[in-house]
C-alpha cells in the first residue's frame, strides 16, 4: 500500500508500541515487536505475513542470535528465544517491576546492548548494559531516562547513543576489540519543537537515520548536520532500519499508545511498519554471537 512520498506499508498492525526492528539476513525478514503486547514478529516484507513469537515480559530489544534464534533483552534482562519455549540467559541483578528494557542491538563484533528506562520516565532510572559472547553483562552506562537509539559509525570506531529527554545524539569514542566506550560528547542537537530522538540506525554513508516521535519524519544526519527530511503519515515513529536483499529499504516502525480517539482517526495507520526507499544503503546487519 502507497502513501505516498516514497513511503509504503509493509503492515498495518495498528500496534500499541511497534519497535525495534532488524532485518535477519538469514530468513530474509524483518523482525521486530509489540513492547507492550509481548509479541516478536518475524514479517515477510514481501507479503507482509508475520510468525510470532510468544514472550513472557515486556520485550525492549531483539538480535539474531548465530547459534540459533534470537536473544530478546525482557524486563528482567536476556533470554533466549525462537528456540521453543523463552529461557533466561542472563538475568540482571538490577531488574525491577518499575524498569524495563526499551532499545538494543548489535556491534559488528556480535556484542549485545541494550538499555533500560522506568515506566512512568523517571529521571536518571535507567541503565545501558553490553551483553558479551560469554553472556556475562555488563553495565556500562547509569543515569539515563530513556535509554534510545544505537549505531556505530561506518570505521567501528564511534557509538552513537541516544537518552531521549537530552534531546541529542551523543558520540563516544569506541574501542572495537574490547567494547570499551568513553569521550562522551554531543553530535547533535534536537529541537523539542521537532519531536524527540527515538530509534537510529546509520547508513553505509555515515548518515544516522532517526525516528522522531511527535515529529512524523524520520531524520537523516550527515557530519551532525541535518541532511534529510522524511514525513510520515503517523506522529509515532518510534525506530527505523535497513534491510532488504540489498539494504536498500528502510523500515519505520510505529506506536498508537496514547493517541486520543480523535488522533487514532486522523491516523488510521498508527502502529504500522513502513517502507522508504531513501537511494542509500543501510550496513550489514549484526549478530550476537554469544552463547
Amino acid at each position: 500500500m502507497d502513501v505516498g512520498d516514497r513511503v509504503d506499508v509493509v503492515v498495518a498492525a495498528g500496534a500499541r508500541l511497534a519497535e525495534g526492528p532488524v532485518w535477519d539476513a538469514r530468513s530474509g525478514r524483518l523482525v521486530w515487536f509489540d513492547v507492550l503486547a509481548k509479541r516478536i514478529f518475524l514479517t515477510d516484507v514481501r507479503t507482509g505475513t508475520s510468525d510470532v513469537i510468544e514472550v513472557p515480559l515486556h520485550v525492549g530489544a531483539v538480535v539474531p542470535r548465530a547459534t540459533g534464534g534470537f536473544v530478546a533483552a525482557l524486563q528482567d534482562g536476556f533470554w533466549v528465544v525462537g528456540l521453543g519455549p523463552p529461557y533466561p540467559m542472563t538475568r540482571i541483578p538490577e531488574a525491577r517491576p518499575e524498569l524495563r528494557f526499551n532499545d538494543g542491538k548489535c556491534d559488528a563484533a556480535g556484542r549485545f546492548w541494550a538499555g533500560t528506562m522506568a515506566y512512568d520516565e523517571s529521571p536518571a532510572a535507567g541503565a545501558l548494559y553490553r551483553l558479551d559472547a560469554d553472556a556475562r553483562a555488563t553495565r556500562v552506562l547509569d543515569g539515563l531516562t530513556i535509554s534510545n537509539g544505537l549505531a556505530w559509525s561506518v570505521d567501528g570506531r564511534t557509538m552513537y547513543f541516544i537518552d531521549t529527554p537530552t534531546q541529542r545524539i551523543d558520540a563516544f569514542s569506541f574501542t572495537p576489540s574490547t567494547g570499551e566506550i568513553g569521550d562522551r560528547r554531543p553530535l547533535v542537537h534536537i529541537s523539542p519543537e521537532i519531536g524527540a530522538p527515538d530509534g537510529m540506525t546509520i547508513d553505509a554513508e555515515g548518515g544516522l537515520w532517526v525516528a522522531l516521535w511527535g515529529g512524523a519524519a524520520v531524520h537523516r544526519y550527515l557530519h551532525g548536520r541535518l541532511d534529510r527530511v522524511i514525513k510520515l503519515p503517523v506522529t509515532q515513529p518510534t525506530s527505523c532500519t535497513f534491510g532488504g536483499e540489498n539494504l536498500d529499504e528502510l523500515f519505520v516502525t510505529s506506536a498508537s499508545e496514547g493517541l486520543s480517539a480523535g488522533e487514532r482517526s486522523a491516523q488510521p495507520l498508527a502502529g504500522a511498519v513502513f517502507r522508504l526507499r531513501p537511494g542509500v544503503r543501510g550496513m550489514t546487519p549484526a549478530t550476537f554471537f554469544g552463547a
